[in-house]
């Protein structure tokens, strides 16, 4: 990592978030889960030493990536926002469908956009050159970011050290794990020498990591039941991580309204079991794992 780099490694609820700066400017890529915003804004606003933030960049549109905009732009009014070019019809309207904030009962304060990405762009942040690729998988719409003199590969969610994302369109009924095949060829072809994930620690032995991914898809393409259960504990955990504690009829409550969680379900093939007993059992599940904990005094889940 170069000097002008700062890299924010947040919990699961939010993104890493990656601070730029030199002779072209401060840019920002991702910012984070919404109920986050205020360390966001506060975090960056010291690592600048009053200099202005000038672009704000995200991979993709999901709430743990772009929660933040809205306040880092109330906080620098002249701040450059890019959001993947097939998302900005999207962020114009405010579509909360096709933004998967409703499908995935999550929340994001309302943002504008004044540029888009799409891949062959090329960025110029902080001190260098950045390519935009397109990286369809986790999300269509996804792009990672490429510094081919360093080597450095910022990648979102489409390649962590352990795993990638899970594969949201998938859930909508579309075939996404070739797409998400594609996207790890396009990484080895890069031959990034490290990797600034969307979540967790950045990270050196590339090839190592992509055999993981590519073992990981597999098991997943050939068991797609499989990938629905890990899709549930995901969204069940990201808002635990969220609310902390929560009843157990408010999380019925919760789950009945998000749609991802229906369809879940019916692809782990358990449509015949009603939403709370199901749910019930990804609790159990979660707290297997020592993910959540059950207050045995009023029965409410907690985070762990």
């Amino acid at each position: 990592m170069s000097d002008n780099m700062i890299v924010f490694e947040r919990g699961w609820l939010s993104s890493n978030c990656i601070l730029l700066q030199g002779q072209h400017g401060a840019a920002l890529i991702d910012s984070g889960y919404g109920s986050h915003s205020s360390q966001t804004t506060s975090m960056v606003g010291q690592a600048l030493h009053q200099q202005p933030l000038s672009q704000l960049i995200n991979t993709h549109l999901h709430s743990d990536h772009c929660g933040g905009n809205a306040a880092l732009q109330q906080a620098w009014p002249e701040l450059h926002t890019y959001v993947p070019h097939a998302s900005i019809d999207s962020v114009r309207e405010w579509d909360e469908t096709q933004l998967s904030f409703l499908a995935t009962g999550q929340q994001c304060p309302r943002f504008t956009a004044t540029h888009t990405l799409q891949a062959g762009d090329e960025l110029l942040l902080g001190e260098a050159r950045w390519q935009v690729h397109a990286a369809a998988g986790h999300d269509p719409d996804m792009v990672v970011l490429f510094q081919p003199e360093s080597g450095l590969l910022i990648s979102a969610d489409a390649l962590w050290e352990n795993g990638f994302g899970v594969i949201f369109p998938e859930l909508d009924g579309e075939r996404a794990f070739e797409a998400m095949a594609d996207t790890l060829e396009l990484i080895a072809g890069l031959n990034a020498r490290s990797v600034i994930p969307g979540h967790g620690k950045p990270f050196g032995d590339v090839p190592a990591a992509l055999e993981r991914a590519r073992q990981r898809l597999s098991y997943f393409s050939t068991q797609p039941h499989k990938h629905a259960h890990y899709a549930a504990k995901v969204l069940l955990k990201f808002k635990l991580l969220e609310w902390q504690q929560i009843g157990r009829q408010d999380l019925y409550t919760w789950a009945l309204a998000t749609p991802y969680l229906q369809r879940l379900r019916d692809l782990m093939g358990q449509h015949n079991k009603a939403m709370p007993q199901w749910l019930d059992q990804i609790v159990q599940d979660l707290v297997a794992s020592q993910a959540a904990a059950i207050n045995p005094v009023d029965d409410s889940i907690s985070n762990l």
